[in-house]
Parts: C-alpha cells; structure tokens; sequence
C-alpha cells in the first residue's frame, strides 16, 4: 500500500477538523454517544476525501508517454505540431537523431 501523500495528509485532516466542528456546532449535542457518532462520521468523510485526492504522476509514466510519443510514425506530407506545420524532412532529421527501440 503506498504512502499517503502531503495532500491527502491535509485534505483528510482539514476535512475531519472542520466536519466535526461543524457537525457538533449544528446539531448541539451534549451527549457522550452523540459525539461519539459526529467523531466518526467526520473521520469516515475525512478517508473519503484523502483517499479521492488524485495521486500525482510517477517520472517513470510521465516519460513513457514522451518517448512513445517520438515514435509514432510520421505523416506522407506535413506534421503539424503546436507551434505550426513542420515539414516531412525536419521531422525525419531529428526522428534520425533519437534512438527507437527494437
């Protein structure tokens, strides 16, 4: 199981904080049982916001995507990329400059 990351630490934390605040503020309860259900009301929705936090990316997946990407095959005619259209011939010298697999 992974570690729990920075933002799901304090998404979590902050949730059951201020729900639980605010659950006892609302409801006024003053009984040991009631606060009992409002503490684990709060921490059961503080899980449930930690653990929906999207978790960020690893290196390794964020470069698969990269070097996939360069050997795509190319177009007969034009690429166009983000910046505008490329020619066949630009594309082929830098696809010569980057290794494939295989």
């Amino acid at each position: 199981m992974p570690r729990p990351t920075a933002a799901q630490l304090a998404y979590g934390s902050s949730t059951v904080i201020f729900s639980t605040l605010a659950m006892l503020l609302l409801s006024q309860t003053s009984s040991g049982l009631g606060i009992a259900v409002i503490a684990l009301a709060a921490l059961a929705l503080g899980l449930l916001v930690s653990m929906t936090v999207p978790l960020p990316k690893s290196r390794a997946a964020a470069s698969a995507g990269t070097h996939a990407d360069a050997a795509a095959p190319v177009s007969p005619e034009l690429v166009e990329t983000a910046h505008g259209v490329q020619t066949v011939a630009a594309v082929e010298a830098v696809e010569e400059r980057v290794p494939t697999a295989g």
